[in-house]
């Protein structure tokens, strides 16, 4: 290689390395203006020191012009984080899933609290797709699936095959695209025994489950970690409600 080319190459290296950083820094800093905003509903700024959203969504990797799968967001919590941070060039697709065909009269209308925050012209990057658990995908490609605080209710809706649902985020995603799972720790060893009574899951099954569809764990978390909890109690139960100990995988859809 002649010294021009050694030259070039260097060059061309630097701005590579330059343009990463600087996306990074762009990223950082939407993230950083989306958990200040004070329009936030208080009640979402007041869990803000136990849930670390800020550390979270850039464990995460989100960053403007992302198109992001929510799955289950329930009050929208992250909803409306993840919609200030993609901006308007992204889009958030929040993904709830339709009653059963059986389900009593006053089953509760869970996609109700978001459809709210998608009809604020501030949310407007937010599409809200309810369709039955076995069908419910976002209608592109997207480039994260985020679920917040309820992967283990997968096992708790009848009929729905847990290894099938996670093929499905898996084919939802483009190519390199991020699969983020945060949820409630059980017992070392418990498997799914407590999804149903104490709304907890053993991190070491959702990390079997996941890597089952073909993904690839590229990093996990102790950021929500709380030593104070003894993973035997309900996450409602008063000495533990929002201070939970919690896990934080990331998966990755490989590029071929």
């Amino acid at each position: 290689m002649n010294r021009l080319s050694f030259g070039f190459l260097c060059a061309s290296l630097a701005l590579t390395a330059l343009g990463a950083g600087a996306g990074g820094a762009k990223a950082a800093d939407a993230i950083a203006v989306a958990v200040a905003d004070a329009s936030r509903p208080a009640a979402d700024r007041e869990h803000d020191a136990n849930r670390k959203p800020r550390e979270t969504l850039e464990f995460g990797g989100v960053k403007p012009g992302d198109k992001i799968a929510e799955l289950l967001p329930g009050g929208g919590y992250y909803t409306r984080l993840l919609s200030a941070v993609v901006g308007p060039t992204g889009h958030v697709y929040a993904l709830v899933p339709a009653p059963a065909a059986n389900a009593p009269a006053d089953t509760p209308d869970f996609a109700s609290r978001v459809k709210a925050i998608a009809a604020e012209p501030k949310y407007s990057n937010v599409s809200v797709v309810v369709e039955p658990f076995s069908e419910l995908k976002a209608p592109v490609p997207v480039d994260l699936v985020w679920t917040s605080q309820n992967y283990h209710d997968l096992h708790n809706f009848p009929g729905l095959d847990v290894g099938v649902f996670n093929q499905m985020v898996f084919d939802a995603l483009k190519p390199g695209g991020t699969y983020l799972i945060l949820d409630h720790e059980a017992e070392p060893g418990s498997g799914t025994r407590d999804t149903a009574t104490l709304h907890r899951i053993d991190v070491e099954t959702v990390k079997k489950e996941v890597l089952a569809a073909g993904f690839v764990l590229v990093a996990s978390s102790e950021l929500l970690h709380q030593a104070g909890d003894s993973h035997t109690v309900k996450v409602f139960d008063p000495s533990v409600r929002g201070r939970t100990d919690q896990f934080l995988l990331k998966f990755r859809k490989p590029k071929k």
